[in-house]
């Protein structure tokens, strides 16, 4: 209640109108300029896209952002709504966000004429100055630009009135960021009507011969469109669009699990402790990896991210269901649990095999290859010598995913498990004792130095004596 709620007292506060892309480049300067990122919560992108939109957005640039599904294209979109002003004065009553010093739209102007610095103004917050539409090929002009209402004109209105138009999403995001995702969907002839609001900056709607200069910045999302094959954008929409910034998947299996780590939805239950083990998160990580350089997966489709993040999601569902079953209180997920994720893998990835019914085949080579992958980079071959020896002299453990966790506590001290427990990063509690030497296990065993005899749920563990 202590901002101007009068044009005059508006004036006399000292508030400065500002384009919306300045609105925007200012901010996003005071941010670089504090050493803090223009736009949170962004993982591997620091030397990559991040500076391409950086440039964008002091550029004043119009933006599409370019790239397969899961690249966070759409939480940059959403994150640009924090580098707008907290509060934003208009004209109030009005429809679209009218500017109280230069207002656009029919009412505003007449209310601004007719009341002076007596006009009322009211204060409206940065998210409602968002909009956004996921481009489908039923969009039309009308929901865009505006279309006649026709109960206003039902109410004595003649035709010809501008005060008949119902605005459509990009003039009621004036002075605002308007978002269209998977903008390759929408219709040809509704892309040509967005060519007057990237460059004369402006819309017109039906025959009225009305011009409304808004203030927008317009931000789009597209998937590559020799993946799509739904649509293309015309190219003289995408000559006005002033950057494209190419997104792409993590690089590595690190910045993988640090995706991971940041968006997965993995929490204690009531009266048990899930915890998921480095090393499980990382195998999580290399069953993503290992699908990006496969000739198996189609990789125009893409494999996103969200397939290592429901992942490690069902693993730890997995790991739950057992213990409360088994009434243990931690739930730790281990190399049994895999088999859990054909749910989670089925609808993410888009397998391109020569004969039918070999996707389950390729799946679990994936995971095997994970496995393996993380083994040799946990754990050291010199400490697990003496393991293999016990195993050659007649040693079996039977391991399960209905295997309760204590069937597993005396295996810690066979020879060199308490080492590797350590290289693993995990303690003696026996969920994870449990976890640590399956993985051991099922290294060893693909590593051809133990024999495994897998039946149903179980598997057991021998020397290749």
């Amino acid at each position: 209640m202590d901002r101007p709620q009068s044009l005059g007292e508006l004036r006399r506060s000292g508030w400065v109108s500002r384009p919306v892309k300045q609105e925007v480049r200012r901010n996003a300067m005071a941010r670089m300029a504090a050493g803090e990122p223009v736009v949170t919560g962004l993982v591997g992108y620091d030397d990559t896209v991040l500076p391409a939109l950086e440039n964008a957005l002091l550029a004043g640039h119009d933006m599409i952002l370019l790239g397969e599904r899961g690249q966070a294209k759409t939480r940059i979109i959403r994150a640009l709504v924090d580098l707008l002003d907290e509060w934003t004065p208009v004209v109030a009553g009005t429809e679209i966000n009218d500017d109280p010093y230069g207002p656009i739209s029919r009412p505003a102007r007449d209310l601004v004429a007719a009341r002076g610095d007596d006009t009322p103004v009211e204060w409206v917050h940065r998210s409602t100055r968002f909009g956004e539409k996921l481009a489908t090929p039923d969009t039309s002009i009308a929901d865009l630009i505006g279309e006649v209402d026709p109960i206003r004109v039902a109410e004595g209105r003649y035709l010809a009135d501008e005060l008949t138009i119902h605005y459509g999403l990009v003039p009621r995001t004036n002075r605002g960021i308007f978002a269209i995702n998977e903008l390759p969907d929408l219709a040809e002839r509704i892309q040509v009507g967005l060519l007057n609001v990237l460059e004369e900056r402006d819309v017109q709607i039906r025959g009225y011969k009305v011009r409304l200069p808004l203030d927008v910045m317009l931000v789009a999302s597209a998937n590559p469109e020799d993946y799509t094959n739904r649509g293309r954008i015309i190219t003289p929409l995408k000559d006005r669009f002033g950057a494209q910034i190419r997104t792409h998947y993590p690089p590595d299996v690190v910045t993988e699990m640090a995706v991971v780590a940041l968006e997965s939805r993995v929490g204690d239950a009531e009266g048990v402790r899930v915890f998921v083990p480095g090393f499980m998160s990382e195998l999580v990580a290399a069953i993503t990896q290992a699908a990006r350089r496969s000739s198996h997966v189609n990789q125009r489709s893409g494999v996103s991210v969200r397939l290592s993040i429901a992942n490690q999601e069902t693993l730890a569902a997995n790991a739950l269901r057992r213990a409360l079953r088994t009434g243990e209180k931690e739930a730790v997920p281990r190399i049994s649990d895999l088999p859990a994720l054909a749910a989670s893998t089925a609808g993410k990835v888009e397998i391109e095999a020569l004969e039918e019914g070999r996707e389950a085949d390729i799946v679990e080579r994936l995971v095997r290859t994970a496995v393996l992958e993380t083994f040799r980079s946990r754990c050291r071959p010199e400490s697990l010598r003496d393991l293999v020896a016990a195993f050659d002299e007649g040693l079996e453990v039977e391991t399960g995913e209905d295997v309760p966790s204590t069937a597993y506590a005396a295996l810690a001290d066979l020879p060199g498990v308490k080492a590797v427990l350590s290289d693993l990063g995990v303690g003696e509690a026996p969920a994870e004792v449990a976890s640590a030497v399956e993985l051991v296990l099922e290294g060893l065993h693909l590593s051809k130095r133990l024999n495994k005899d897998a039946y149903g749920a179980r598997a057991t563990y021998r020397g290749r004596g």
